[in-house]
């Protein structure tokens, strides 16, 4: 038998199973009917387990995982169409329908925003970027710029998420269980780290140098050539602000090149992280929902069920509804022993059904879900 006649057996088995995959997917409509009239629910993992048992009871040695795992997806598919036609309507695309509506059609220019740290930050760049006229209102804290948030005091806090050196800031992550917000937009900044010192000073003199915990990181490389102590404080401009301000001769900051200019430290050493391409993600929040046109991604808080299959059924509802997942996070929460919180970005416009319907199912399958909101990103 030639490749063309076998692909011709292929073809034909292929056309077989859509149709009764149609015909399964028909009479799991119909179940799912009945699991309504009869207040039953959805998911039924003891019959799930059975009917792998005996699927994988007389299959070919070695191919009971492939059993299993085309009929997960099966339970999935099913489960996502019953979910479908059960629960038509939710308060989640409600609360998003209502903010495409309500929402003013562009950015606002001017603004209060509050940012961490002080003049020469990076949070003030990404504001700049941004808003064209922000006034900016520095906290000392990433917990000072949610509070402003959460009492009024600014409309709007950016915050630092990522980088591509050094990863995700995990205090940010935090805090973002304890405050309410919602992500509007959120902006790409280049870091260039500069070895800012007083005129006098020269790189062999340093003794301690000052900078952000991330900037560290992002700078060990260098940091690694130079001998002397390292000290972390709350921000790059505050390292340069503090270099300035000191007695001292032998301490330098690692900092942003404009910081040269504002606190009149010359530059020892100009981009000394480690990559070239080295960039920050800040998000730009509010404590209310608004979804400004051209949002094309969505960001989620949720946690599930502590059993096996979980993450999976979570991560399977992107699969199925075609939904590219771009960053998946996991942090732990306080107070309870080995439970996390799991932070999705996801890249589809939030006009598109399927990401209604997928709120929806997640919704659905999480012991505590979070819409953060969709925005656009500027890059």
């Amino acid at each position: 038998m030639d490749l063309q006649e076998l692909r011709q057996q292929i073809d034909k088995i292929d056309s077989d199973l859509v149709r009764l995959f149609q015909q399964r997917l028909d009479v799991s409509a119909e179940i799912a009917q009945y699991k309504q009239q009869n207040n039953l629910a959805i998911h039924d993992p003891a019959r799930e387990r059975q009917i792998l048992f005996d699927l994988t009871h007389n299959v070919g040695e070695g191919r009971e995982s492939y059993i299993t795992a085309l009929y997960s997806l099966l339970f999935e598919l099913s489960r996502s169409e019953q979910e479908r036609i059960l629960n038509p309507s939710s308060g989640i695309a409600d609360r998003i329908q209502s903010a495409i509506r309500d929402t003013e059609w562009m950015f606002p220019s001017r603004t209060v925003v509050a940012c961490q740290g002080t003049e020469g930050a990076y949070s003030q760049l990404a504001a700049e970027k941004l808003f064209a006229l922000p006034s900016i209102l520095y906290c000392n804290t990433f917990d000072g710029v949610f509070a402003a948030i959460d009492s009024g005091l600014s409309p709007y806090g950016l915050l630092p998420l990522e980088n591509s050196t050094a990863g995700s800031i995990n205090h940010v992550y935090d805090l973002m269980m304890r405050y309410p917000f919602s992500i509007v937009r959120s902006v790409r900044i280049k870091v260039d780290h500069c070895l800012l010192a007083k005129e006098e000073t020269a790189i062999s003199s340093i003794k301690e140098i000052f900078s952000h915990e991330q900037a560290i990181a992002q700078c060990s490389g260098f940091l690694k050539t130079l001998n002397c102590k390292v000290t972390a404080c709350e921000n790059t401009a505050v390292a340069a602000k503090m270099v300035s301000e000191s007695p001292r001769k032998d301490v330098a900051a690692l900092s942003s090149r404009n910081c040269a200019d504002l606190y009149n430290l010359r530059r020892l050493a100009d981009s000394v992280q480690d990559q070239g391409n080295n960039y920050t993600r800040f998000i730009c929040v509010s404590k209310s929902l608004a979804i400004y046109p051209g949002a094309d991604k969505t960001s989620l808080m949720l946690t599930i069920p502590h059993r096996p299959g979980s993450l999976y059924q979570i991560l399977s509802r992107f699969y199925i509804h075609g939904i590219n997942l771009i960053k998946l996070e996991s942090r732990p929460i306080p107070d309870r022993d080995f439970e996390f919180m799991f932070y999705f970005d996801l890249e589809i416009p939030v006009y598109s059904p399927a990401l209604i319907q997928v709120l929806r199912e997640l919704n659905d399958l999480s012991d505590e879900f979070y819409y953060l909101g969709s925005y656009a990103e500027v890059i």
